[in-house]
């Protein structure tokens, strides 16, 4: 994986592996088919849970749930759109080395380890080169069938933060388990979400010093007074605006 480009074989390999999504969507004659009961899932390990420094990711799909839904039909349209765009999207955060631990039903979370990936890097720039990637995916690959099929195309947005993290899972076996980071990293990173507009990318200030020499010319301030704050300094915790995207695969 190179994290400084999208590269060409890498760009002709994914939209392959969106037109072999969109067969098999389109192959099924009902995206949703009626039941009773909700399927049943293994019982998982409960209460455990790994500590690390991680770039976490969150996603959120703008305005989504203003969408028509109230029939049949528009709900296997939207249930079509998340399908693809989720297939996609953790496709791309795993390829870059990242962990993707959960949707949010119009989002996704996903974690990026420092000194992971293949090759091995930051978690930071791995998690903004998957960032990119996100974005330009969705513009070339994914909107472009929505609108062929006269479904409006998906805007979302991007928070990035650094720091500790503990990975854990939770829930009640056969009621509700889900994994989940705790951690103010990943509450800074949900919250970002609130601060942004459709195709931004938010980073906040502990990736910022992170980001690649050649990638600062594309990060400004976005918001000076967050309501973080450093615990050992007191000092305001910045948010930023990070504006490289892809040109297109080389």
């Amino acid at each position: 994986m190179d994290y400084n480009q999208l590269s060409t074989f890498y760009w002709l390999d994914q939209v392959k592996r969106v037109r072999d999504v969109l067969d098999r969507i389109n192959g099924q004659t009902q995206a949703a088919v009626p039941g009773r009961v909700v399927p049943d899932r293994d019982d998982l390990a409960l209460g455990a849970g790994r500590s690390l420094n991680a770039a976490i990711v969150f996603t959120d799909i703008c305005k989504f749930s203003s969408r028509p839904s109230g029939t049949a039909a528009q709900q296997n349209d939207l249930l079509r759109v998340l399908n693809l765009y989720f297939s996609e999207m953790t496709k791309v955060a795993e390829e870059y080395g990242g962990t993707v631990e959960k949707n949010t039903g119009d989002g996704l979370m996903a974690y990026f380890e420092d000194n992971a990936g293949e090759p091995k890097e930051l978690g930071c720039k791995r998690a903004l080169a998957s960032a990119m990637t996100m974005m330009y995916v969705n513009e070339n690959a994914l909107n472009p069938i929505l609108e062929r099929s006269s479904i409006e195309p998906i805007k979302f947005r991007i928070g990035i933060d650094y720091g500790p993290v503990t990975i854990a899972q939770l829930g009640a076996a056969r009621r509700f388990a889900g994994l989940v980071a705790i951690g103010a990293t990943a509450n800074i990173a949900s919250k970002m979400l609130n601060q942004a507009e459709p195709g931004d990318i938010l980073i906040g200030e502990d990736v910022h010093k992170q980001v690649p020499a050649a990638w600062n010319q594309y990060c400004s301030v976005q918001n000076l007074n967050t309501g973080w704050v450093y615990v050992s300094s007191g000092l305001p915790y910045w948010f930023y605006r990070f504006t490289g995207r892809w040109k297109g695969p080389l």
